[in-house]
């Protein structure tokens, strides 16, 4: 029975193959930019591996990947209690995965300024990063905590990074220098915006509220062209008092233009609200991560 469970939780070979491909792509990218800018720029890194970067600072002779994977063992305690058990084991494997990267592999970018230096550290991590969030795991530290939250709290990953990385921030500017704690901002703030593009932002789903006279005949052709569906609510006109009916539908950002088209063909008179969303849940439309 346990042989059964464990096979279930992590999927079919081909699945598991693709998830860690996926890791150790991710795990890459972030170790070129961790070893190629940033560390020999001076600069930090946010979550945990900037802990490790700041204790490698101060103590060179421990290596950042060594330290890395020490520090993750009490976040993944917690893990073990709060997230599931198959991201729980992909995270194992992606946690060891980049701390072997980062321990490894040496990778030189000539970039000599730094604003454009962190910049493109904060492109490349935020790219790794997501990479590894797309898959069934994580590369282990902050992340588990961000997944953690977005579960519990609906907070978006990287906001939740960018928050927690504030301590880390303080700790540049008092322990170094306050130029070094302002360029690690910079990537911070690119890494964590690259992030949400590359795990939320293509996926983003758009919410939109439609009122017009032609209600009955907009329903039937989101039916038929854009196959989503509507929901009718009543509602009355504060001015004029008058009734109306309000379609509301989730659509994907690629469809909004079709509908925006489908309306405006039907009733250019139609009052109609885009609204983002954070998660949506459902078979059809929903964009709910996996963690």
């Amino acid at each position: 029975m346990p042989k059964r469970s464990w096979t279930f939780t992590l999927g079919s070979a081909r699945q598991v193959l693709w998830n860690m491909v996926l890791i150790a792509l991710g795990s890459v990218l972030c170790a070129s930019a961790i070893n190629g800018i940033l560390i020999p720029q001076g600069f930090v890194s946010g979550g945990i591996m900037g802990f490790a970067i700041i204790i490698h600072y101060l103590l060179p002779s421990l290596p950042v990947g060594w330290l890395y994977f020490l520090l993750n063992i009490p976040i993944f305690a917690l893990g073990y209690v709060y997230v599931g058990r198959r991201f729980f084991l992909y995270s194992i494997a992606g946690m060891v995965i980049f701390s072997a990267a980062v321990l490894f592999l040496r990778v030189g970018m000539p970039i000599h300024d730094k604003i454009l230096s962190a910049i493109l550290a904060g492109i490349i991590t935020g790219v790794g990063s997501g990479i590894i969030l797309r898959s069934l795991g994580s590369g282990g530290g902050t992340d588990i905590l961000s997944v953690i939250l977005l579960n519990r709290f609906s907070i978006r990953l990287g906001s939740t990074v960018l928050a927690f990385n504030g301590c880390i921030l303080l700790c540049a500017a008092l322990l170094f220098s306050l130029d070094a704690a302002l360029y690690t901002l910079v990537f911070m703030y690119v890494s964590t915006n690259i992030l949400n593009l590359v795990v939320t932002g293509l996926s983003q789903r758009k919410a939109v509220y439609i009122i017009s006279a032609q209600w009955e005949r907009i329903t039937q052709e989101i039916y038929e062209k854009i196959q989503r569906g509507v929901t009718i609510m009543r509602g009355q006109g504060g001015y004029t008092g008058q009734e109306h009916q309000i379609l509301y539908t989730v659509i994907t950002f690629r469809e909004l233009s079709r509908l925006k088209r489908l309306v405006n063909a039907i009733d250019p008179d139609a009052f109609v609200v885009v609204t983002d969303t954070l998660e949506v849940m459902g078979q059809r439309i929903g964009n709910q991560p996996h963690w």
